[in-house]
């Protein structure tokens, strides 16, 4: 019963996994509402490109287990923006259930921090090899 690897393998594939749906959804419909964020955060708007990056292809990564550990910094990076530009209103809040309002958003930064320093496992591409897996 005692398996790291295959605890690693379940981490990403659940915290990387579920966030490609963000992301193609992204790619499908647009960033319309990210850009008008940036714009209003007195950022440049150029800086949605970042956003495919974070939800796409850095999940991608950390599913596959290559490069895991800078791809699941840059997924707990863009968490944090999402956080800042979008939910900030909503850090100390609980929902109409009674849980907490960022759920989703702490699942997938904290998980990709754990995911940062475990690393990718055995069961990956890159056999958990390298420090940056």
């Amino acid at each position: 019963m005692n398996n790291n690897d295959l605890g690693k393998l379940l981490i990403r594939l659940c915290v990387g996994g579920l966030m490609l749906f963000h992301g193609v959804y992204k790619l499908i419909h647009g960033y319309g509402f990210i850009a008008g964020k940036l714009k209003a955060a007195h950022l440049p708007v150029w800086l949605v490109a970042g956003v495919p990056v974070g939800e796409v292809f850095a999940p991608l990564l950390i599913v596959l287990g290559i490069y895991t550990r800078p791809a699941a910094l840059v997924e707990a990076f863009l968490m944090g923006v999402a956080v800042w530009l979008v939910h900030m209103g909503q850090l100390t809040a609980l929902d109409q259930h009674g849980g907490y309002a960022l759920e989703l958003q702490a699942f997938y930064f904290f998980g990709s921090i754990a995911i940062f320093f475990l690393g990718a496992g055995r069961y990956s591409i890159s056999r958990g090899t390298g420090k940056w897996n």
